[in-house]
């Protein structure tokens, strides 16, 4: 681990980066208006760090962050630790109230916010401990005593010592407050250490391969640990280089241009690019399409044969490798692939076609899983050995064993220190022997790799008493056509399955145009005669791969989008079931009827 920092916080651990890699670029944006390097960015980091102790931040306050994917998140999250303090980041979607809740848990002084979340933040603010406003983007505004401007607060306090202020930090203060999503309840605070997160990003780093330079893209939101961790904590420990994608919608015109040597991404990114490169595939004339969708279909046949322990015969892989160096390094290179080492996706459960049509075009896809309360880590599908259809083994220094209910329990270093203000949900997840009760329901198979099943509190049981895991259900549906952006199965306590379908916001408008349908309007769409024909046929097709009891037997195209943080999603794109139940329930009993 030479190139990684051998600190004890992430105080002192951007310190030794800034020292071992100082004219590395750090942070930048995608036309380098703005660029800093590690020794740059640590010197606006103190500046900042300087002038929140000047409004009074310490240990052990809390600061909120809301903005966008943008070198300023970075300077002040970690001027934020630097003064001692824990930053929280507010996710973009978040109404007033929502916000509300997290500043009367967290019970910050200060927040840190881009000028358009200003009116959101002031909204919620009232009533709180909220003293100052600061807007990376703003003016101090004297009428408004609460607003100061980020170049304001910039080295307000020349007398500050940040080396002293970092040396002061101890591995037990908490890093960081990652607010769960909510899919079940209000959110609560995960609290996580400097010790919880420093080894899980050494970790991570080392099974990644990950050295200094290395160039990486930040577009997850700074609320989800993800992004904390890949993009944000291990290249402070390592030195990479974060590209920021102020829009996540952009994030795959990004690839070409950052080409990453480390890539994460949720499923429905890998499912869109997917998508897209056979749509392109079928729009090309048969004679031009014709030998690379035989190469895909060679090349997929030979990762099948492998995931199965056979060996390849000689002649398939022989027409895999010319397949190869004929279509898939160019594939590759169209997509900003071709530099990347590793690439992980996780948050919910990948298509295994997915990962397969990836892996064929030379693109070793990785499964992992891991939790806010177990700092994004638990388990890694590893380089050369990834088996499909499991989230991996245990990482380093995470035991994982299955209760007898089928829970999945971790144990480790990177195990929470707890839920703010919440001991009894604490000492409800955390047993007395420090096994972290996750809610997720998995097997491990003969070589130690788990698979997930599916969240326990969502299995359903139907009306015959049978047990299914819809996510499991919903993957298969939506992997079934490209025109499907969500899908969400009903069928608990119910004689059969049905689904709720929402339209790809970007596939269905192209389909639509490819067969006379001109318009982009999902509600239109939704009641195309051809769309419910093309989704009838998709939805047999996924039928096929399933058991009889598994299957949809109605399903309704919904005439709108599902958006992330809306009625229906979280930020972090899961099904809020109850909710869509309660929104949906004349379409369901409709199902039903």
């Amino acid at each position: 681990m030479s190139n990684s920092s051998a600190s004890a916080t992430m105080a002192l651990a951007i310190r030794e980066t800034a020292a071992n890699h100082g004219d590395i670029v750090a942070v930048r944006t995608a036309d380098d208006e703005v660029s800093f390097t590690w020794s740059q960015l640590l010197d606006e980091i103190d500046l900042i760090a300087g002038g929140l102790v000047g409004l009074g931040v310490g240990r052990p306050d809390t600061v909120a962050l809301m903005m966008g994917n943008r070198p300023e998140f970075h300077i002040a999250d970690m001027a934020v630790v630097t003064a001692g303090g824990t930053p929280f980041s507010v996710y973009q979607t978040y109404t007033a109230d929502q916000i509300k809740y997290l500043l009367e848990d967290a019970a910050p002084k200060v927040a840190i916010v881009s000028s358009e979340y200003l009116d959101v933040m002031l909204e919620a603010q009232a009533g709180t401990s909220l003293e100052t406003i600061i807007t990376v983007d703003g003016e101090t505004d004297p009428a408004r005593p609460i607003l100061k401007a980020w170049a304001d607060v910039r080295g307000s306090n020349p007398s500050f010592d940040a080396q002293a202020a970092a040396e002061a930090v101890e591995e037990g203060d908490v890093l960081t407050l990652i607010y769960t999503s909510g899919t079940t309840g209000p959110p609560k605070g995960v609290e996580l250490t400097h010790g919880n997160l420093l080894p899980v990003t050494r970790a991570v780093a080392e099974l990644v391969h990950l050295q200094p330079g290395d160039r990486l893209i930040s577009w997850l939101p700074a609320a989800h640990i993800a992004e904390r961790d890949a993009h944000h904590y291990i290249p402070i420990v390592y030195g990479a280089s974060i590209t920021c994608c102020p829009d996540p919608r952009q994030i795959i015109q990004f690839l070409p241009q950052v080409r990453p040597n480390w890539f994460f991404a949720v499923p429905r990114i890998w499912e869109k690019l997917k998508a897209g490169l056979e749509a392109m595939l079928a729009a090309q004339p048969p004679e031009q399409s014709a030998p690379l969708t035989e190469a895909l279909a060679d090349a997929i046949e030979a990762i099948q044969i492998g995931q199965r322990g056979d060996t390849v015969p000689a002649d398939l892989a022989a027409r895999v490798s010319h397949a190869d160096e004929t279509y898939f390094k160019g594939l590759r290179t169209m997509l900003g692939l071709d530099d990347v080492r590793t690439v992980g996706v996780g948050a919910a459960p990948t298509p295994p076609e997915v990962i397969e049509f990836f892996h064929a075009i030379g693109i070793e896809l990785a499964e992992l899983w891991g939790m806010s309360e177990t700092c994004g880590y638990g388990t890694l599908n590893p380089a050369g050995a990834v088996r499909i259809g499991t989230v991996g083994p245990p990482s380093p220094g995470a035991e994982i064993k299955i209760a007898e209910d089928g829970e999945v329990l971790i144990r480790g270093a990177c195990v929470m220190k707890g839920y703010r203000n919440n001991p009894k949900a604490t000492a409800e997840t955390i047993d007395t022997e420090g096994w972290l009760h996750t809610g997720d329901i998995g097997i491990l198979d003969d070589a130690g790799y788990l698979k997930i099943v599916d969240r326990k509190k969502e299995i359903i049981i139907n009306a015959a008493g049978k047990n299914m895991s819809p996510a499991n259900i919903e993957a298969t549906v939506k992997t079934s056509s490209p025109l499907i952006g969500q899908a969400c199965v009903i069928g608990d306590a119910r004689p059969y399955n049905t689904a709720l379908i929402v339209l790809d916001v970007d596939m269905a408008p192209a389909w639509g145009s490819q067969h006379g349908i001109a318009t982009s309007d999902l509600a239109t769409l939704s009641a195309d005669p051809q769309i419910r024909a093309e989704l009838e046929a998709a939805i047999d097709t996924a039928n096929q791969k399933m058991a009889r009891v598994e299957q949809i037997k109605r399903f309704v195209i919904l005439p709108t989008d599902w958006e992330p943080g809306g009625d229906e999603l979280t930020p972090t794109m899961k099904l809020k079931r109850k909710p869509i139940a309660a929104k949906y329930s004349a379409e369901i009993e409709e199902l039903y009827s």
